[in-house]
């Protein structure tokens, strides 16, 4: 059985029992939009991978061509290697739980559980105990014979994961099931349905536009955009290693520093920022304009001028913690965010100082732009 008990202390990653999801050139279409454009994916067995990205980037439709619910123009879904894309949603194994719970609200808590269950024929004798182990599972047995509205926002979700899981899902689609929660629980349900897959083993798809979600619940991120998949990784690489200049942005807060290529040679790429000052870098670029995208924590302020330093009057510094968060602006109006240690007081508004990489920063560069590309 695939939702026995498990000990409290989960076993190692060789354990899991997840099942894999493969989509090959999936393309969907709206009349002249294009939502999904050849998208290729895969998701490994007993693995949560999060789909990010701005609002209309096709993670939705994503989900929900995996789902069933919406028919692909071009391309394969495929579970363990079978493709599934002729069969209707509810004969695909796929759990879901939306953003909305969905819960039927004249069901109680069980009804709603087990009516998976009962739509797939399963007998009576089977349905009753699998509803109580599940609800258990969730920590909602003791009201089992509530109505959703009877509920908090966390019980009426743990009732729709109960609710997807009692089918013994081979994958488990999120669709923002986040999104409703105000922020102390929702990251307890973060925490909770984390637990339940690496309990269960399932492999899951999350859906959210919520990066810190992505970054904090994710084996790996996809960053989507414009229907396409712009980058594949774990959450350290799409942070550390950002491979386009929309990932850069989208992911984090960066700091973008014009500047100008003035060669490469031997792994290393010699630039000059607006006013003046040099750097030397590790990476390749071709010479010519380029933007320097640069993380608020690879910054450092100094008293003093030095090699590679640039001048900037101080801005606003908001504490934080053991740390403040603090604005500065270049001398040409570039506006920076920067993180320094609070320790005693912070300089005051105006005062000038000058910036610098922090020691083993490895900042990305990339080609500008055109004025007229977003």
């Amino acid at each position: 059985m695939l939702f026995r008990p498990i000990p409290p202390a989960p076993g190692p990653a060789a354990s899991l029992r997840g099942h894999t999801l493969d989509v090959l050139g999936l393309g969907v279409r709206y009349g002249a939009f294009t939502a999904l454009d050849a998208v290729d994916l895969s998701v490994q067995a007993g693995e949560v991978l999060a789909l990010l990205g701005p609002s209309g980037c096709g993670k939705t439709t994503l989900l929900r061509t995996v789902a069933g619910f919406v028919r692909q123009d071009a391309g394969q879904v495929l579970i363990d290697g079978a493709a599934i894309d002729d069969l209707p949603p509810n004969r695909r194994r796929v759990g879901i739980v939306f953003q909305n719970y969905a819960l039927f609200p004249h069901m109680s808590v069980a009804e709603n559980v087990a009516y998976g269950l009962r739509a797939r024929g399963e007998p009576r004798a089977r349905i009753g105990p699998r509803v109580a182990e599940l609800l258990e599972m969730v920590q909602l047995g003791p009201l089992r014979d509530r109505r959703p509205g009877q509920l908090s926002g966390g019980q009426q979700q743990r009732v729709a994961l109960a609710r997807a899981l009692a089918i013994e899902p081979s994958i488990l689609l999120l669709d923002e099931p986040f999104a409703a929660l105000d922020r102390s629980l929702r990251l307890d349900m973060q925490i909770e349905i984390k637990r339940l897959q690496r309990q269960l083993g399932l492999t899951a798809i999350l859906v959210t536009h919520d990066q810190d979600e992505a970054m904090s619940v994710a084996d790996r991120i996809a960053v989507m955009r414009r229907g396409r998949i712009e980058q594949l990784g774990t959450p350290v690489e799409i942070y550390d290693a950002p491979q386009s200049l929309f990932v850069a942005g989208f992911i984090g807060t960066t700091n973008r520093l014009p500047c100008i290529v003035e060669g490469a040679a031997d792994g290393m790429v010699a630039l000059r920022l607006g006013d003046g000052t040099a750097l030397t870098l590790p990476g390749e670029s071709p010479p010519g304009p380029a933007l320097l995208t640069v993380r608020p924590e690879q910054l450092v302020l100094h008293e003093s001028p030095g090699p590679g330093r640039f001048p900037v009057a101080l801005g606003l510094a908001l504490p934080l913690g053991g740390q403040a968060i603090r604005e500065a602006r270049l001398a040409d109006g570039t506006a920076l965010r920067l993180t320094e240690p609070r320790l005693g007081a912070i300089r005051a508004l105006g005062e000038r100082a000058h910036c610098g990489l922090a020691p083993g920063a490895r900042p990305a560069l990339f080609p500008r732009p055109d004025p007229e590309e977003d």
